[in-house]
């Protein structure tokens, strides 16, 4: 997590990343590291398991986050450290910053700008979010981070695991250790997993909402944004 430049700011911003600030996820990131392994055997054998899998990685996202990241997240299995970092700056500079949305650098300055911290808050892995944090000029982030033994990941995630209602549990512990008044702060995300996210926060808005987000969006009078 990186230091804040705006201590003493009492209000902050949470913004969910995938789907909301950019177009990709975290199964464009894998593929990545996946056709990019050091062995072509492990390139075939990586990718191909990735497209059979699939559909299995769909129906988990839709019925439970958690589900997802345990079951996804074991791909990475095997992969070293460093070359985790190394690759994590190429999947920025090759995927991620190709595909952020129009509108979210200027949503965050103009957010910035009136005095809010700027936080990401994303299901996807630390070594892919820093690059992106750096480059929004965000205050902090918070990331699910890989368990590392011997220099290889485990396929496992150090908890606590950042995926669906476990969003708003880190909102609001940070708000208390942080001294924030949640009733002031804002929280952007697409999806209706992030609903307990955004009713986390007394300003919340959907961005490039889902159709159950969009549903409650309505229902509760929030705002809604497109930023692509």
């Amino acid at each position: 997590m990186a230091e804040s430049s705006v201590a003493n700011s009492k209000t902050a911003a949470f913004y969910d990343v995938d789907g909301t600030l950019i177009k990709t996820n975290v199964v464009h990131a894998y593929a990545y590291y996946a056709i990019n392994a050091p062995k072509m055997t492990d390139r075939l054998s990586r990718t191909a398991s990735l497209l059979a899998s699939l559909p299995l990685y769909w129906a988990a996202d839709k019925y439970d986050r958690k589900l997802f990241n345990d079951a996804f997240y074991r791909n990475y299995a095997g992969f070293g450290e460093d070359r985790l970092i190394v690759l994590g700056q190429e999947v920025f500079d090759k995927v991620i910053r190709p595909n952020i949305f129009p509108g979210a650098k200027s949503l965050i300055e103009r957010s910035r700008e009136q005095g809010h911290r700027q936080i990401l808050i994303t299901g996807a892995i630390d070594y892919v979010t820093a690059p992106l944090a750096e480059y929004l000029g965000v205050d902090d982030f918070v990331a699910n981070r890989l368990e590392i033994k011997d220099n290889e990941a485990t396929g496992r995630l150090i908890q606590p695991m950042i995926a669906g209602p476990s969003k708003a549990t880190w909102v609001r512990k940070f708000a208390r250790e942080q001294d924030l008044d949640l009733e002031r702060c804002f929280a952007y995300a697409d999806s209706g997993s992030d609903i307990p996210l955004l009713s986390a926060v007394g300003n919340p808005c959907a961005v490039n909402p889902d159709f159950r987000l969009k549903t409650t969006a309505r229902a509760y009078n929030w705002p809604t944004l497109n930023l692509d």
